[in-house]
């Protein structure tokens, strides 16, 4: 048997990564691509390897020459590599195709070793590797019989994305006999080059042969191995990731603050979001929308603090809108005179928005970081502070303060002229749900030192459509809010999101109360892993600290390695008693949150 790699293309759209060099002498985590392909390769003990060059194709073989003087490597030329497609790479390697059993590569793949192996074992004589349509992926695709017949090959112009839950893509790695090189791809080729040129891609020959069905090609779905197509500098950095060492993989992750649908297969138990809404009748009304959505303006911030207005039941001029909490953060931090009352442990993106030396910083005394309105009276009472921060339930803990408290805590503060900001990103989870907020304009009204800050992407489950709201009395402070932000600062999406969500109120109301019913059971479950101590919790996360032997990192290191599970390890975060190990655990659906018990139970 021998391996046929193509790699004669220019990887423009690696930019200054290929300026010099093609796409196969890119370093992933210090390792080019060429040089792990040929490792791979070496372990299956083959005849030769043929290797179709063209862009800096003397470079490359120069490099491979001189590295690997004893393989048993073969070059073919591509002179017209920037006028053609790899049809015509692979026709120039057609006389080896005939020769022996042949290994079909693209060099530009990064794989498991599991793969080839797979590849070269596989009970089929002529296989085509598939993995289950991802979102990240593109170029061709088949679908498949039950018998693992490859039926169609589907190419870019004929995708269609109704049809991407029948849909397998090739990893671009073949396994084809000399026979069937011989007797069917090979002479296909050839007519197909004189008929449509060479700018083609070798695929369609194949899919020519399957809807005549002259041969017999099987897929061979290689489940959940990985393996990425690097064509763009973000191909490069996810790829990065999905081969890092552990170690690695577990930071570039944690460092990526999201995006992890690029990731096929990840469970995040980190990020906080609502599992069960929104319903499905409400995203198909967002998807109807999509392309006006997609080619209008959307309004400004007028229309949209109108509609947030709408959204919680509270006047326009006590409320500005945000790309996400996180804008709404930034600007009231940056407005900011005096000291800063904050709890620790907390949410730090108050307190690192602020003058680290401004910040009068309350611990509570006990393990399960508890504290009441009561607690924080009688703490900042002798305490010079201009502002209180309160998050309320609080993150990590989860601890929860009462209504009644907090408006005896916002009468206290009135009283003492201290400006009071309550977080309630996750009130809609606790126990009352919508009965303990403070988007209410009486209670905005009663107390114009009073803020309240709403993350509408955490409670509501739309993180993608970044969505935050503040809410006061103070219109001196929202009017200088609105000036702060972008007068476009949320997209269409977001603004149309807001004006469809009372047609789903009870949807909404509904799942709050599926969510605290799956947090009651997840509870008894995870106080069931020996090693967890776990905090009750009246928000969508529960924080635990770990009794045994592992450290935090120990343990988000294991289930990322061993299960494809993300959790958050809150070793970094300020606050907790020196010595011990926290982690947080996000609160998701009831199948998700049973893999990760199962994964804890065997760990």
């Amino acid at each position: 048997m021998q391996a046929i790699i193509l790699a004669a293309g220019m990887g423009r759209r690696l930019g200054e990564f290929t300026a010099d060099n093609t796409k196969c002498m890119l370093e992933v985590n210090g390792v080019r691509l060429i040089d792990r392909m040929l490792g791979q390769l070496e372990t299956l003990n083959l005849d030769r390897i043929v290797i179709v060059t063209g862009y800096e194709g003397e470079k490359l073989r120069n490099y491979l020459n001189k590295k690997y003087p004893d393989r048993p490597i073969v070059f073919v030329d591509n002179p017209i590599y920037d006028k053609t497609n790899n049809i015509y790479s692979l026709w120039l390697a057609r006389g080896y195709m005939a020769e022996e059993d042949t290994l079909l590569l693209e060099s530009d793949l990064i794989f498991d070793d599991s793969i080839l192996s797979a590849a070269v074992n596989a009970e089929y004589p002529n296989v085509a590797l598939v993995a289950k349509y991802q979102t990240w992926m593109d170029g061709t695709m088949v679908r498949i019989d039950d018998e693992n017949n490859i039926v169609n090959f589907i190419p870019k112009k004929a995708f269609k994305y109704e049809d991407v839950p029948f849909y397998y893509k090739t990893v671009n790695v073949y396994k084809f006999t000399k026979e069937f090189c011989k007797n069917h791809y090979l002479p296909f080729l050839e007519a197909y080059i004189k008929v449509l040129g060479e700018n083609e891609y070798y695929e369609q020959v194949l899919r020519v042969i399957t809807l005549i069905d002259t041969a017999n090609i099987k897929a061979l779905p290689i489940g959940n191995a990985p393996w990425y197509e690097i064509d763009d500098v973000q191909d490069l950095r996810i790829a990065e990731t999905i081969f890092a060492t552990p170690e690695e993989k577990l930071k570039k992750l944690q460092h990526s603050f999201g995006g992890y649908w690029r990731y096929p297969g990840l469970l995040d138990f980190c990020y906080l979001v609502n599992p069960y809404f929104p319903r499905k009748r409400m995203i198909e009304e967002m998807k109807a929308n999509f392309e006006p959505l997609l080619r209008d303006y959307p309004s400004g911030m007028g229309v949209n603090s109108l509609l947030a207005g709408k959204y919680f039941g509270i006047k326009q001029k006590y409320t500005v809108v945000g790309n996400g909490a996180a804008e709404l953060i930034k600007s009231l931090m940056e407005g900011h005179e005096g000291k800063l009352g904050v709890i620790y442990p907390t949410f730090e993106e108050y307190p690192n928005r602020h003058n680290p030396e401004s910040l009068v910083i309350y611990h509570p005394s006990n393990e399960d970081f508890l504290y009441t309105a009561d607690d924080l009276m009688e703490f900042f009472s002798a305490k010079d502070i201009k502002s209180l921060l309160v998050v309320n339930p609080d993150n990590p803990s989860g601890n929860f303060i009462p209504l009644s408290d907090v408006l005896r805590l916002s009468e206290w503060t009135k009283k003492k002229g201290i400006r009071l900001i309550i977080d309630e990103s996750f009130v809609d989870f606790s126990d009352g749900g919508f009965d303990n907020t403070l988007l209410r304009n009486e209670i905005l009204e009663a107390y114009p030192t009073l803020c309240v800050m709403k993350s509408i992407s955490k409670s509501y489950g739309v993180p993608g459509l970044r969505l935050g709201v503040l809410a006061s009395s103070d219109e001196d402070l929202i009017s200088r809010m609105k000036k702060d932000v972008a007068i476009w600062n949320i997209n269409s999406f977001a603004e149309f999101y807001m004006q469809i969500y009372g047609k789903y109120e009870k949807d909404y109301a509904h799942a709050c109360e599926k969510f605290r019913h799956e947090r009651d059971i997840f509870l008894k479950e995870l106080q069931g892993i020996p090693f967890l101590r776990v905090i009750p919790s009246q928000a969508n996360y529960f924080l635990c600290e770990l009794t045994g032997n592992m450290t935090a990192h120990e343990l988000a290191l294991k289930l990322i390695t061993e299960y494809n599970i993300l959790i958050k390890d809150c070793s970094s975060k300020k606050g907790f008693p020196e010595g011990k190990q926290y982690i947080r655990i996000a609160i998701r659906n009831r199948e998700d949150n049973r893999k990760l018990i199962q994964a804890l139970r065997k760990l």
